[in-house]
């Protein structure tokens, strides 16, 4: 199979993922992703494929979002973004799998770091950590579930705040990747494609939303992204 196709498929899979679950999908995706990117336009790549998923999502469901949150959680990005900028200039790319992978694996399994993920409130800081970290690790929308299952009236609500999160977060990374001077024309043919594949999961996971048991594809997609997250852990030592 193709690489774009296979890239495509892979960014449907979890784009669907995230419609019905609120969170995971952009998780799955970075950690197989550095299965087929190389670390220095890992990210970026990622980023792009990511702001089309979630602004469709968002768009899908604009209705439904907690807007009360949205403008406190754009100034925490703006200076989540600023700070991580100056740590990116000194970042060494081929780490960056070391970062995602550990990131991940912490985010699934410390008990201590979903504890300290509960005690965020502040849709301020929660913009400061997950747009910062972001620029690093790839995916961090899953730190706002605590504070929006809290707000929120329903899943449905907390499935499109998330994506519009996202959606800011994921915007504020392009335009950083742009001033370091990264080319995206020149991997556009990849984006499209995987482009093409987040906007169509965005729509069938929303369609499918409340059929599905989000516990159980949360369970199975937890153990599928702890493996690829040391398979790229491991590669950066190998």
């Amino acid at each position: 199979m193709d690489t774009s196709v296979a890239l495509m498929l892979l960014a449907l899979f979890t784009s669907t993922i995230t419609a019905i679950t609120g969170v995971g999908g952009g998780m799955v995706l970075v950690a197989v992703l550095s299965s087929f990117l190389a670390p220095s336009i890992l990210i970026p790549v990622h980023g792009a494929t990511q702001l089309s998923s979630n602004i469709s999502r968002a768009i899908l469901g604009y209705k439904e979002i907690y807007y009360q949150a949205v403008l406190k959680y754009i100034i925490g990005s703006l200076l989540g973004v600023a700070i991580s900028y100056n740590f990116l200039l000194h970042l060494p790319f081929t780490y960056i799998p070391l970062f995602v992978g550990v990131y991940i694996i912490l985010s699934f399994w410390s008990k201590r770091l979903n504890y300290l993920f509960q005690r965020l409130e502040s849709y301020f800081l929660l913009g400061v950590l997950q747009s910062g970290l972001s620029l690093v690790v790839g995916a961090t929308g899953a730190m706002a579930m605590p504070a929006l299952v809290k707000d929120c009236k329903d899943a449905n609500q907390i499935v499109v705040t998330i994506a519009t999160f996202s959606f800011i977060t994921h915007l504020l990374k392009i335009i950083v990747f742009i001033i370091l001077g990264f080319a995206f024309f020149e991997y556009i043919d990849i984006m499209l494609y995987m482009i093409f594949g987040a906007v169509v999961g965005s729509y069938l996971g929303t369609k499918i939303r409340n059929r599905v048991d989000a516990k159980k594809l949360l369970s199975l997609m937890k153990i599928l992204v702890t493996v690829f997250a040391i398979k790229g852990i491991v590669g950066v030592f190998v």
